[in-house]
């Protein structure tokens, strides 16, 4: 799949998405249908997260989903909040076959929106939301920001190039076919030319954003992000 030019762009989004259910899978998040508390329960964490009431009106969850999405991150998390080193475990754990420590760090990054080195459940519950219940522009904002390393505006060839090899190095031996060594810098000069319109050597949001939405292969990919919760 990874030949595909589409899919290869929006790839580190996709894999977000799959990777978001795998963390369902590996407990991070519980979908229950036992009762919750009708309030978050507070009294055992390090960071408290925001009023209930405060977060569902910044995300598109109800207060019963984040009820239920809190409890499995506190389940998992005591001290309310994640560090990057337990992003790197649950990312080892899913790609046994490849190295996702280098992923696991750009995505880690991304959901730390404070820059503060941890997530905590607010900033968490954010990024899911958009992730999962965003327009297609805060949803292609978000992969910017992922892209956008340096967090300068723009996404370099090179910023581009760390990403893929990043995501090829997580999917290790499950590529198909096996890539040359060269493959990842081969496919980010295709895709870098059609992204920078103006030959300037850097990709702009604008540019992103225009030339996601005129791909078919990820527009159609934004689906994926569909009832994952």
């Amino acid at each position: 799949m990874w030949e595909s030019e589409g899919l290869q762009t929006f790839g580190i989004v996709l894999i977000v998405c799959a990777s978001l259910k795998l963390l369902h899978l590996l407990g991070l998040i519980s979908f229950s249908e036992d009762s919750v508390e009708d309030e978050l329960e507070l009294s055992a964490v390090r960071h408290r997260p925001e009023a209930l009431e405060q977060l569902e009106a910044q995300t598109r969850f109800s207060r019963k989903e984040l009820q239920i999405l809190y409890r499995g991150f506190k389940n998992e998390c005591p001290s309310g909040v994640v560090n990057e080193d337990t992003f790197k475990e649950i990312y080892a754990q899913f790609f046994p076959q490849g190295d996702a420590s280098t992923y696991a760090h750009f995505l880690f990054n991304a959901f730390d929106t404070d820059h503060n080195d941890s997530v905590s459940f607010e900033d968490f519950v954010m990024g899911l939301s958009i992730l999962l219940r965003g327009t297609v522009q805060e949803k292609l904002n978000w992969a910017f920001n992922l892209y956008d390393i340096n967090k300068d505006g723009y996404i370099t060839k090179e910023e581009m190039f760390d990403i893929i090899k990043s995501i090829y190095d997580m999917m290790g031996k499950c590529t198909y076919p096996t890539l040359k060594e060269e493959t990842p810098r081969q496919h980010v000069e295709i895709f870098f030319q059609k992204m920078d319109k103006n030959r300037d050597g850097v990709v702009t949001i604008d540019e992103f954003i225009d030339c996601c939405q005129n791909d078919e292969n990820i527009m159609r990919s934004m689906q994926l992000f569909e009832n994952v919760i």
